[in-house]
């Protein structure tokens, strides 16, 4: 008997999307080790990823990324379809709905730093209604939001100044990230 095997092309963008989930997913391992002092309150670090992909090529290509990131995040740490799975891709999908618009403001005035901050917001309400939603229906949680909104605020900044830093750097911009040139899609 032989065994049969089943090959999926793939291209070059592909290729890309998975080396970039891979490196979002790495942040996002990495920030579960780093012990928080409020729960639910994590820095997001994985986002930079997903502004560098976004500014680079598109949203598209950013919301494979991070949808990607999220899947397989929640698979590694064991946490699939558990109620931190849940809210983790209510933040994703809010932060993506954001950045969606976000992305056509004017580049004059809008960069990573702002993108970043709004994604953080939209990352917090779409993980706060899941909360009132489905597992705290009190109106007692509404309290928690400045804490939440005030560390969006500090994150979302931090994470957009790292990822204008990386994308103003000629070097990142001259990797061969992706073995060819992918457009904006």
């Amino acid at each position: 008997m032989t065994a049969s095997v089943i090959k999926l092309a793939t291209t070059a963008e592909d290729h890309h999307i998975a080396r970039m989930a891979a490196l979002a997913l790495g942040l996002t391992v990495l920030e579960a080790a780093v012990p928080s002092p409020l729960p639910g309150v994590k820095p997001g670090l994985a986002n930079i990823v997903t502004l560098i992909v976004l500014a680079r090529y598109g949203w598209r290509t950013a919301a494979w990324v991070s949808l990607l990131r999220v899947l397989a995040g929640s698979l590694l740490m064991g946490s699939f379809l558990s109620p931190g799975f849940f809210l983790s891709l209510s933040g994703a999908v809010c932060s993506l709905a954001i950045l969606a618009v976000s992305q056509h403001l004017p580049a004059r005035w809008f960069g990573a730093v702002t993108h970043s901050v709004a994604a953080a917001y939209a990352h917090i309400a779409g993980q706060m209604i899941v909360v009132y939603l489905w597992l705290i229906p009190h109106a007692g949680i509404a309290y928690l939001f400045p804490i939440f909104a005030t560390a969006a605020l500090v994150f979302g900044t931090v994470n957009g100044l790292i990822a204008a830093r990386f994308m103003d750097n000629t070097q990142i911009h001259s990797l061969p990230l992706d073995g060819g040139g992918l457009g904006r899609g």
